[in-house]
Parts: structure tokens; C-alpha cells; sequence
């Protein structure tokens, strides 16, 4: 007997309480299974959710609930980056390395203006599951757009791991000087 599918409302609050409550992201398609829906309805409702102002990104693992931050502060910086798509992988995996969660890429489309895709990656397993992504699907890097020149969102809880990460992003000769 097929399993009866959550409608509407009811549904949102769900993945909305199965998103918050979860540290790790959650698929499209786990959440249209557990609910019994299409992925594209999920994709429907993540958007609808998103609509009221509930904090949910799309990452490459999954969609995830970005918690209000804890009472530990968060410092921020954005960082100019070059490199071939090839030295992709080496570069998040500076990072990471380094203690800095990646948060995204920007770069700026001659059509389109400021393009963003969020990362959020902040250790090794993570910057593999992207990668194996984004081999798996096929999928071009942003920066292949502007030949390999972007920006990063990075985050850690010190301003030395920043400075750490943007001395090693220099070295490794990927950081654009300014």
C-alpha cells in the first residue's frame, strides 16, 4: 500500500522542524521521500519557505537551516582568488585546512551582474562531497565564467585563522593582490 502524501502547510512544517533539527544537509530527494512528494514539490516548498524569510540555503549536500549564530563571534572576510578550474579542489582544501568555512563564490557575469553559489564547506569531507558533485554532474565552476577570477565569503571564529588562510592563499600563489 503506497504511503499517503503530506499536503501543503503540513509538509513545510515538517521539513522546516526536520531541517532545523538536523546538523548535516538534507536532500531534495530525501525530503520528497519522506513526505512522499516529488522532488520538485520539495523545491517548490524550500522556496516558499525561503519567501518567509526562513533561513535555508541550497548547498551541494543538500538543502540545510542556518541556525541564528551561538553567542561565539564569527568573523568574516571576502577573499579575490585566481586559479584554472583544476586547482579548484586544492584551494578549498587550503582553506578548510587552515580552520575557515568556505561560504560561497561570486563572480561578476557581464550579463547577469553579481552571480552568487553558496559552498559551505569547512573540512575535507566536505570539499569532497563538492567535488564529487560537481564531477558527477558535470557541472562548470563559476569562475570558468570570468577565467578563473572570484571571490570567496570566508568565515572562522578568529581573525588570526583568517589571516592564516589569506597568508597560505598567497603563497600558494591563488590570491589576487590588491
Amino acid at each position: 500500500m503506497k504511503e499517503k502524501k503530506i499536503l501543503g502547510e503540513e509538509r513545510r512544517d515538517l521539513i522546516l522542524d526536520w531541517l532545523k533539527s538536523s546538523g548535516e544537509p538534507i536532500t531534495g530527494s530525501e525530503l520528497a521521500s519522506k513526505t512522499n512528494v516529488s522532488r520538485q514539490v520539495i523545491v517548490g516548498d524550500i522556496t516558499l519557505l525561503k519567501a518567509k524569510n526562513e533561513p535555508i540555503i541550497a548547498t551541494s549536500q543538500g538543502y540545510m537551516y542556518l541556525n541564528q549564530p551561538s553567542p561565539t563571534t564569527i568573523y568574516e572576510r571576502t577573499v579575490a582568488c585566481y586559479h584554472p578550474p583544476e586547482k579548484a579542489e586544492e584551494e578549498l582544501n587550503l582553506l578548510v585546512d587552515h580552520g575557515v568555512t568556505v561560504k560561497d563564490v561570486k563572480i561578476e557575469h557581464p550579463v547577469y551582474g553579481d552571480l552568487t553559489a553558496s559552498i559551505m564547506v569547512s573540512n575535507r569531507k566536505e570539499v569532497k562531497q563538492f567535488m564529487d558533485k560537481v564531477k558527477s554532474t558535470n557541472a562548470a565552476f563559476l569562475s570558468e565564467l570570468t577565467d578563473g577570477i572570484h571571490l570567496h565569503t570566508i568565515t572562522a571564529r578568529s581573525e588570526d585563522l583568517l589571516d592564516e588562510a589569506i597568508r597560505a592563499l598567497k603563497q600558494a600563489h591563488f590570491l589576487i593582490e590588491q
